[in-house]
């Protein structure tokens, strides 16, 4: 786990049942003032850190200063290695919420944590570091819950993330990371190489939702996590955020609880009602607007409809979409004494659709080039119970509850260990597999149906694209016997790098080989590279079909024969050649072609899939073609 750190005394870090930590293992457990050898165990076998600078305030005044410690102070490294692979613990919850079970998806797996992060942010040389140390340690799965703004991304070979992934890679580590938070615009998808398994995040079935009572006796019901102390007895004046405006600020400020934009003796005592615009503001800090003018709670009005529920500790507060928030606001208008109160937080089982793609998830196609398809997959990243720090706890606790170590957080760094966990399941059973044959495995048993057995959708209950799901959500157990895989070979990558541009020199000298590039070298060709998916940036109608190469592997039966059957948007004619594919003893790999005519098709990104049947096998290749 490559992140802030490790709270290395959460239950999720115990080894009981754990046998003793293999003799390939090179790593190690570096100490520091508040951090101790012994405080690695079986299950936590090595803790490194980084000489991370960030801001700390003495006497008053901010200084830089370094912690020497692999211990986290900011929680997040330990809720991302709590997800992917932390121990079983009985009656978790987070002040009585999500309470249950709490493991990781490998829960009797090791972890290492490598802190190369602080609040102040992760230095890429240091993340560089970090991950070859990892590969040098012994680890097997490098997860990574970090990314840079998808328009400040560097060129591949300037980007440590894809660097040190690369090299992992050709050492036989496989890398998982978060696919970024910056949705739902598209081209916002980061960590896009395609030897990263790139992950968006998707909510689960189970909500969080704050009661709103108006006076009137309506009841709304919002999302958030609140542990507010007010109960139905009671009632407060009810105001919408332009009518209590300071002196000359402008409304549209307002009305969005902009800091300085309220009047503080307007608001004192009263529940407020904003909207969630102005997208710098951040709800952390409207909830401070409303807090620090003594307001007794925050109405926030989304107007996307859609987020993950925001934890606003003891503060009462609820979020609600456009349509309930027109009739709160005419509620307020149509009534001389408007009054309301918020309702501590209840969990809410059984939400149905799920999984539904994560209004924050990044999407694509990414920046750097449209001929690979990411996000490549999807996992669960809303609203996600994980082990984390004391002092984190601290600050959200509410008066008389006992915190419990555990909190819900949402984001894909949450769904990415999901995934690392999903991964380290399939290389536990097949150990010989590569990166790339468990991240084939996991992508083309992937499922694109939610709960209501209905294709999944994305926030604004739209049918969900490849580009903000990937191939669709992970189904570990049917990625332990996919029966095909696509392999991606380390010249596979180097290919890519020589069709995206990158120059010849650049490239030997990072993968310390004499590749040569191939003659021809254009970036439509990366669309050829062996990849579990297919994405074409460019088909042009007048040029007929467009022939794409693909070969798989058989990890299943030996004798066996697979028929591929296509489902094409309207419009595109999609053939596979040849339709059926026979695998024997002695054929264990055979190639396929995919031919793309999309002249009658509409403009703009189609989507669709090619799924190859046998037995009890389903092997789904997702592609996006964008027809020009």
């Amino acid at each position: 786990m490559i992140d802030t750190g490790i709270w290395a005394e959460s239950p999720s870090f115990k080894d009981e049942g754990m046998g003793e930590i293999p003799k390939r293992w090179k790593g190690v457990c570096m100490e520091g003032p508040d951090f101790k050898k012994s405080d690695c165990n079986r299950k936590l076998i090595g803790a490194r850190y980084y000489n991370v600078m960030h801001a700390s305030n003495g006497n008053n005044t901010t200084q830089m200063r370094v912690d020497k410690s692999p211990r986290d102070t900011v929680g997040h490294g330990t809720h991302t290695a709590s997800i992917a692979a932390g121990a079983i613990v009985a009656n978790a919850s987070y002040h009585g919420l999500a309470q249950g079970t709490a493991r990781g998806g490998s829960p009797f797996f090791r972890i290492a944590a490598y802190k190369v992060c602080s609040e102040d942010g992760c230095p890429g040389s240091t993340i560089l570091k970090a991950i070859d140390d990892a590969v040098k340690d012994g680890v097997d799965i490098i997860s990574i819950s970090i990314g840079t703004s998808a328009f400040l991304q560097p060129d591949f070979l300037k980007d440590p993330i894809a660097i040190g992934a690369f090299h992992a890679e050709q050492m036989g580590v496989m890398v998982v990371c978060s696919g970024g938070n910056e949705g739902p615009d598209p081209f916002t998808v980061t960590n896009a190489a395609p030897w990263i398994f790139t992950v968006a995040a998707s909510n689960i079935d189970r909500g969080f939702h704050s009661k709103v009572l108006l006076g009137n006796g309506r009841i709304f019901q919002g999302s958030a996590i609140n542990f507010s102390n007010l109960t139905r007895t009671e009632t407060y004046p009810l105001a919408y955020g332009k009518d209590i405006a300071a002196k000359y600020s402008p409304i549209p400020e307002a009305r969005s609880c902009y800091p300085g934009s309220l009047d503080p003796e307007k608001v004192k005592g009263k529940i407020i009602v904003c909207f969630d615009g102005f997208p710098v503001v951040s709800r952390t800090i409207k909830k401070l607007v409303a807090e620090d003018a003594k307001a007794k709670g925050l109405i926030l009005i989304n107007e996307n409809d859609e987020s993950a529920p925001f934890d606003s500790g003891p503060f009462p507060f609820t979020e609600v979409g456009t349509t309930i928030g027109y009739k709160i606001l005419k509620y307020i208008k149509s009534n001389k004494n408007p009054s309301a109160i918020i309702l501590p937080t209840v969990e809410i089982p059984g939400i149905k659709p799920a999984p539904v793609v994560a209004y924050f998830s990044s999407r694509g196609p990414s920046v750097l080039t449209e001929n690979i398809l990411k996000p490549d997959i999807m996992a669960p990243g809303v609203a996600i119970l994980g082990a984390i720090t004391p002092k984190d706890e601290e600050e959200t606790a509410s008066d008389g509850v006992k915190p419990g170590g555990y909190a819900l957080e949402s984001g894909t760094s949450m769904a990415c260990p999901h995934v690392t966990g999903a991964s380290a399941l399939v290389k536990s059973v097949h150990p010989k597999w590569t990166s790339s044959m468990i991240r084939s495995a996991l992508m083309t048993t992937a499922t694109v149906y939610d709960n209501m057995r209905k294709p999944v959708t994305n926030g604004s209950a739209s049918f969900a694209t490849p580009h903000e799901m990937g191939v669709g959500e992970i189904s570990p157990v049917k990625a332990l016997n996919p029966g095909l895989v696509f392999e991606t070979t380390t010249e596979d990558y180097l290919r890519f790098l020589c069709y995206n541009g990158s120059p010849e020199k650049t490239i030997r000298s990072m993968s310390k080989t004499k590749f040569k590039c191939p003659t021809k070298s254009s970036d439509d060709l990366i669309s050829n590279i062996n990849y579990p998916s297919i994405s074409i940036s460019k088909l042009e109608k007048s040029i007929g079909f467009l022939t794409i190469k693909r070969s798989v592997t058989n990890v299943g039966h030996p004798n066996v024969t697979y028929t591929s059957t296509v489902q094409a948007p309207m419009g595109m004619k999609v053939k596979v050649i040849p339709k059926k594919i026979t695998f024997l003893e002695n054929v264990k790999r055979v190639s396929f072609k995919v031919l793309f005519d999309g002249s009658e098709a509409s403009s703009g990104y189609n989507f669709g899939s090619i799924t190859w049947s046998a037995a009890q096998y389903s092997v789904r290749t997702v592609f996006a073609v964008n027809v020009e």
